[in-house]
């Protein structure tokens, strides 16, 4: 049994849901789950994923503890797991819970182009993060159920992205957009964050390639869409790998900073979307496959420690955003705590590990 394997079967094992209601945490933990039943065929994932749903799925299909009103774009992100529980039980309660979602997002507010608040609390801004939550459960629901129509939707989402947040010099997108541009964070000009956080990046890769997976290649046009900006964000985080380790620093160009570390959940979603990227044909093999994986075995080395009660993911930014008192500066980024085996770092590193599996 591999370090990570005995990681992740204890981490399971021992898991309680991260918050009390319908959350984006225990999202990734599901969706790392549904990975690796797919790279092991281990019924062990199969039956936390349902376990897991059939205590908040109602047979009407609602969820009782969604946060209804809240318009939060993270309450999404649980609902991807839907599909692979309706196929693998047939259950009408998941068909249901599906269009419960899509109804979320079809009342959600938008900023004047078109694109997803990020919630109530944070109104006329994108963030990053954002694209993760929403667009690939949009994109998977437009395949299966709507008939590609509003898939023209969720591309121009992302072009939005890359027209108000991309940093031509540095190849990087900020963390978010006021486009109401009234926040304190917020350049008066373009509206944008100040920095480059680093998770922020890998929300926004993990979007595209998995948006690339649910999208039809005879969408040519929006399937290309996608693809280049996959293509070129990837070229851009690249730039700013360590070159030791192969993994990113929590503020990506500032490496030199003092108080600047390593960041695991970032480098395990970029590792995810390279290993994914080649698999799907998007990346040239030769060329990323490398790259994918030494920054997955080097998650394992530097990142999965020894400790009490057995291994622990480490070196996790606990939680960053921005408001009045979360400015986006580099100092704010580096204060925020570094934690241990939170689900916004252990999933992307089973999504990560699952794909590595995959292509070995």
């Amino acid at each position: 049994m591999t370090a990570t394997h005995a990681f992740i079967r204890q981490y399971l094992t021992g898991y309680q849901p991260y918050k009390t209601y319908w959350n984006y945490e225990d999202g990734c933990v599901l969706k790392g789950c549904i990975d690796l039943y797919a790279a092991t065929g281990d019924p062990f994932y199969r039956s936390f994923v349902l376990d897991y749903l059939y205590r908040y799925v109602a047979q009407d299909g609602t969820i009782a503890n969604y946060e209804l009103g809240k318009y939060n774009i993270d309450s999404i992100n649980c609902g991807k797991a839907l599909f692979f529980a309706l196929d693998e039980t047939g259950d009408e309660r998941f068909r249901k819970a599906i269009e419960f979602h899509m109804q979320r997002l079809r009342e959600h507010p938008r900023c004047g182009c078109g694109n997803f608040w990020h919630k109530s609390i944070y109104p006329d801004q994108i963030w990053l993060d954002g694209l993760y939550m929403a667009q690939p459960f949009y994109m998977a629901y437009e395949t299966r159920f709507h008939k590609l129509a509003d898939v023209a939707d969720i591309t121009r989402q992302f072009a939005n992205v890359r027209k108000y947040l991309y940093n031509e010099e540095k190849q990087l997108c900020y963390h978010a957009c006021d486009t109401a541009r009234v926040q304190p964070w917020a350049d008066p000009e373009t509206g944008c964050s100040r920095n480059f956080w680093l998770r922020s990046m890998g929300w926004y890769l993990m979007s595209l390639i998995d948006c690339i997976d649910h999208c039809s290649e005879m969408l040519y046009e929006h399937y290309r869409l996608l693809i280049d900006q996959f293509r070129e964000a990837v070229r851009g985080i690249l730039r700013w790998q360590d070159g030791e380790t192969g993994l990113f620093w929590q503020v990506i160009d500032r490496g030199d900073h003092p108080g600047n570390y390593l960041e695991t959940s970032g480098s395990a979603m970029v590792a995810y979307a390279l290993i994914k990227g080649v698999r799907l044909g998007v990346l040239n093999e030769e060329k990323y496959l490398p790259i994918g994986r030494r920054i997955y075995e080097n998650l394992v080395q530097y990142k999965l420690i020894p400790g009490d009660g057995g291994l622990h993911l480490c070196d996790i930014c606990a939680v960053a955003g921005l408001s009045d008192k979360r400015d986006g500066s580099v100092a704010y980024y580096l204060s925020e705590p570094r934690v241990c085996d939170d689900s916004k770092g252990v999933g992307p590193f089973m999504m990560a590990y699952a794909e590595y599996l995959r292509t070995r």
